[in-house]
C-alpha cells in the first residue's frame, strides 16, 4: 500500500496519452485467434492488458514483448488451431475486460478454463454468460461473490443469442469474438437499449481489421454474425487513450496549461465524449500543431450531461463540474455502482471531503459549482485507478495538501502515471501513517 502526500502546483507542459486499453485488448485477441504472425505496435503493459496476455497465452498463443522507447511492440503468434488442451488457469487480475472476452472464447478450446481475479472482480455482474452456459447444458462451477473462482467447460452452440444492452458491452464482444469461429451462423438481439455504444463500435472495427464480418442493424438492435470465419493476422498499431485524456485534457480545463499528444480526432473510442463535454462546461478543446489543449476555458454549470456511454470519465467530469460556476447534473450512472469500486458513490464521498458540494439523487450526481476545494483531507482512491488519477489533478487546484490512500492502483492501466505527473510539476511525498 502506496500513501502519498499531494501538494497543490500547476501542471504544465506537454504528454502523449498511454494508448488505448480498450484497443489494445481487442487487437491482441484478434491477432492470438489468427493463424500467422501479427505485430501490435504502441501496447502498455498495464496490469489489465498483461492479464488478457496471459490469459491468450494459455490458450496457445504466442506473444514475445519488445520493449521501445515507448510502451512495447508485440509479435503474437496466432493459435494454429483450437483443441488438444489441457485445463488451464486464467488469472483476469482486476481486468473486466479481460474476464468478459475471455469467458465465451474458453469454449473454443478443449478442457476446462478456471477463471480468478482480485478486488471487486467477483461482484461485477456475470449473469449474462450463467444463463447462457445453464441454458446450453455447460459446466459453469462459481464460487458466490465476492470471490471470483468460476469453472466453465464446453463449446457454445451457434445460434441465437439475447441479451440486455444496459450491463456491459463486454458481453457482446466476448461473444462476438467467439461466434464468428462456430460451425453455424449466430445472432446477438439486444434487448434493451445500449449502452457504452462506443464499445461496440471499437470492437466491429477490430474485427472488420482483423478479416471478421458481421451485419450490425442498430435500429433494430441486432447483430447477424456468419459462423466459419477465420481471423486473418495484420500489422496494427494502438491509438493514444481518450479514457486517459480525460484527466490531463480535464485537468487543462482546471487551469493547467498541459498540452495533450497522441489522439486520434477520428477516433471511435466512446470517451472521445470528454470533448463535448468539457466544451458544453465552458472549455473547449482546441487543437494546436499536433496537440490538443485549452486556452483560456471559461467555466460554466452544465446543466443535464448523460454519462451512461462513458461511465469511466464521470469521475473526472465531476471533478471539473464541482468547480465550474453553476449546476451540474450527470445522469444515467447507474453503472459506475459495478466497477472497479462503486464510483458514483465514491465520487461523491471524496470530492465533498475535498469541499465540493456535490450530492447523489438515484443514479445521478448533482453538482453546484464552487470557487474552490480546500483539500487539506485524507482521501481514498478505493483502490480504483480512475478515482486515483482523479484525485490526482484535483490536488493541483487544492489550497492545502491532500493525503491519497493507495496510490498504486493506476497501475491497472497506467503504470507511469505518477511519474508523468511528477515531471509535468506534480508534487507528491510518500506518506506513513501518524506523519
Amino acid at each position: 500500500m502506496t500513501d502519498l502526500r499531494l501538494s497543490p502546483a500547476k501542471l504544465r507542459g506537454q504528454i502523449t496519452l498511454p494508448p488505448s486499453k480498450s484497443m489494445a485488448h481487442r487487437a491482441i485477441i484478434a491477432a492470438c485467434l489468427s493463424q500467422g504472425q501479427s505485430i501490435i505496435k504502441n501496447v502498455q503493459m498495464s496490469d489489465d492488458i498483461t492479464a488478457t496476455i496471459a490469459g491468450m497465452e494459455s490458450f496457445g498463443a504466442e506473444v514475445i514483448k519488445e520493449e521501445t522507447k515507448s510502451n512495447f511492440c508485440l509479435t503474437i503468434q496466432g493459435i494454429e488451431a483450437p483443441g488438444n488442451q489441457t485445463d488451464r488457469r486464467i488469472d483476469a487480475n482486476e481486468s473486466g475486460s479481460t474476464l468478459r472476452f475471455l469467458i465465451p472464447l474458453s469454449s473454443l478450446f478443449e478442457g476446462s478454463s478456471n477463471f480468478v481475479g482480485r478486488g471487486q472482480l467477483g461482484v461485477r455482474p456475470l449473469d449474462i454468460y450463467e444463463n447462457i452456459y445453464r441454458k446450453q447444458g455447460l459446466r459453469y462451477d462459481a464460487t458466490p461473490p465476492p470471490v471470483l473462482d468460476l469453472t466453465v467447460e464446453g463449446k457454445l452452440n451457434a445460434g441465437s443469442y439475447e441479451m440486455p444492452g444496459d450491463v456491459s458491452s463486454q458481453f457482446i464482444t466476448g461473444l462476438l469474438y467467439t461466434l464468428p469461429l462456430l460451425a453455424g451462423d449466430s445472432s446477438i438481439n439486444i434487448t434493451s437499449p445500449l449502452e457504452s455504444v462506443g464499445y461496440l463500435d471499437l470492437t466491429l472495427a477490430m474485427l472488420a481489421k482483423f478479416g471478421i464480418q458481421v451485419d450490425w442493424n442498430p435500429k433494430k438492435q441486432v447483430i447477424l454474425v456468419p459462423g466459419n470465419q477465420k481471423f486473418q493476422a495484420q500489422n496494427y498499431t494502438v491509438e493514444g487513450d481518450y479514457s486517459q485524456s480525460a484527466f490531463f485534457l480535464g485537468a487543462a480545463a482546471l487551469g493547467n496549461p498541459v498540452k495533450s499528444h497522441g489522439l486520434n480526432l477520428e477516433s471511435q473510442q466512446g470517451d472521445k465524449a470528454i470533448l463535448d463535454i468539457l466544451e458544453q462546461l465552458g472549455a473547449p478543446v482546441k487543437q494546436v500543431d499536433d496537440s490538443l489543449t485549452i486556452e483560456n476555458p471559461q467555466l460554466k454549470g452544465g446543466g443535464v450531461i448523460d454519462g451512461s456511454q462513458c461511465p469511466d470519465i464521470i469521475p473526472m467530469v465531476a471533478l471539473v463540474a464541482a468547480l465550474s460556476p453553476g449546476y451540474t447534473e450527470i445522469i444515467n450512472l447507474h453503472r459506475l455502482r459495478i466497477k472497479e469500486c462503486d464510483r458514483l458513490q465514491a465520487s461523491r464521498d471524496e470530492l465533498a471531503a475535498l469541499g465540493a458540494d456535490i450530492e447523489i439523487e438515484g443514479d445521478s450526481l448533482q453538482i453546484q459549482g464552487v470557487e474552490s476545494l480546500k483539500g487539506g483531507a485524507q482521501v481514498w482512491s478505493h483502490k480504483d485507478h480512475r478515482m486515483a488519477m482523479m484525485l490526482a489533478i484535483a490536488s493541483t487546484v487544492c489550497q492545502d495538501d491532500i493525503i491519497l490512500t493507495d496510490s498504486e492502483c493506476v497501475a491497472k492501466s497506467y503504470p507511469n502515471f505518477w511519474e508523468e505527473f511528477e515531471r509535468l510539476g506534480g508534487v507528491t511525498h510518500e506518506w506513513r501513517l501518524g506523519e
